[in-house]
């Protein structure tokens, strides 16, 4: 019985390991430009959104279009990456018309949140 309990924990345990060091190169691609628009943008700074959206769009959509590793395919992520890459998609398409700071605040703030949810439903 201990010899049992003891193999399941090393089994639970190497399944953990795997988890955390499992990268999913497209995900942490797209919050490398989330991460350097947003930032700025809460400090009022809108420069690096105006000049990047588009390439933050193109990355939604890859992210998208990936493969899902194991660790994080979970139940809604598909749904909610689906999401992700529309309103990133409407927010370059917002840029490109000029749209004013504040409409432009208001949506990436909202695409920073659906990020979020994204890497929750990752997590859970």
């Amino acid at each position: 019985m201990k010899n049992l309990l003891i193999l399941l924990l090393l089994v639970g345990s190497s399944q953990l390991v795997m988890a955390q060091q499992e990268r999913w190169k497209e995900l942490d691609d797209f919050h490398g430009v989330m991460s350097q628009t947003f930032h700025p943008a809460e400090d009022g700074n809108f420069k690096p959104i105006m000049e990047r959206s588009g390439e933050m769009a193109q990355k939604a959509s890859v992210l998208k279009k990936s493969k899902i590793p194991a660790a994080y395919n979970k139940e809604g992520v598909k749904q909610s990456l689906a999401k992700l890459a529309k309103e990133s998609k409407a927010l370059d398409k917002m840029v490109q018309r000029k749209k004013t700071e504040a409409e432009i605040k208001t949506a990436l703030f909202a695409l920073h949140d659906r990020f979020h949810e994204v890497m929750e439903k990752c997590n859970h």
